[in-house]
């Protein structure tokens, strides 16, 4: 049973969720207040968070970088009836997995639920004891702890931050298009959320790059995407 979080104040999305996820694949814990909800993510342990970005008392932006700044792991996936991309870009920046806009279809949403549950789960398994640690210049990737360090500092990364970092290191030179990324780090194969991909990279680098201008271990393919030093 998954364990997932509803922060959302209106009451016929939260009724139309409550009918889909229900037992006994789901186990859905419901709010309409965005603090009461941070604090349920706090202390609870949630598979998924569903936060809602307009709520009556604390922003959902404010929500989701609370969840972050306290190291709390759960995917996020962002509801927004707002259509402006820099709030979806900024929610991504702020934490956010994914998001969806509303009005959504469910199926859609149970697709994208389900998807990030899928990452948030999936560790490396039977892997070859010298293949779990990566290490390039500075920067050290242990698979098997799910961590990264930079000069020896650890790095606060997201699980899709973590592994779209894994992937791009385990294939040092290789080029992947934004669509590739995609679907081996998010489960997507359907397009139209390439810009997921680049707000990902953007808050990788930040943390990685000594100069966001020459990055030296995400670089730019042109044309076609991104690949990690070789």
């Amino acid at each position: 049973m998954k364990n997932i979080l509803l922060v959302e104040d209106d009451p016929e999305i939260t009724k139309l969720l409550q009918l889909h996820y229900k037992e006994p694949n789901y186990a859905l814990t419901a709010t309409a207040s965005g603090s009461d909800g941070l604090e349920k993510a706090l202390d609870g342990n949630f598979d998924l968070v569903i936060l809602d970005l307009t709520l009556p008392d604390m922003d959902g932006m404010e929500v989701c970088k609370g969840i972050r700044d306290h190291k709390v792991s759960s995917a996020i996936l962002m509801l927004t009836s707002k259509s402006e991309e820099i709030d979806k870009v900024l929610a991504l920046e702020l934490g956010a997995d994914d998001y969806v806009t509303k009005p959504f279809g469910i199926r859609e949403l149970m697709a994208r639920s389900k998807a990030l549950i899928r990452r948030f789960e999936q560790v490396p398994q039977h892997m070859p004891e010298q293949e779990k640690e990566i290490l390039v210049k500075d920067l050290a990737i242990d698979q098997n702890l799910r961590k990264a360090s930079l000069k020896g500092t650890r790095l606060e990364l997201t699980p899709k931050e973590f592994d779209l970092l894994v992937l791009l290191a385990s294939n040092p030179g290789k080029a992947f298009t934004r669509q590739e990324l995609l679907e081996q780090v998010w489960g997507y194969t359907f397009s139209g959320y390439e810009h997921t991909v680049t707000a990902h990279i953007n808050r990788l680098r930040i943390k990685i790059e000594a100069n966001l201008d020459e990055p030296e271990y995400i670089l730019t393919s042109w044309g076609i995407g991104y690949r990690f030093i070789g």
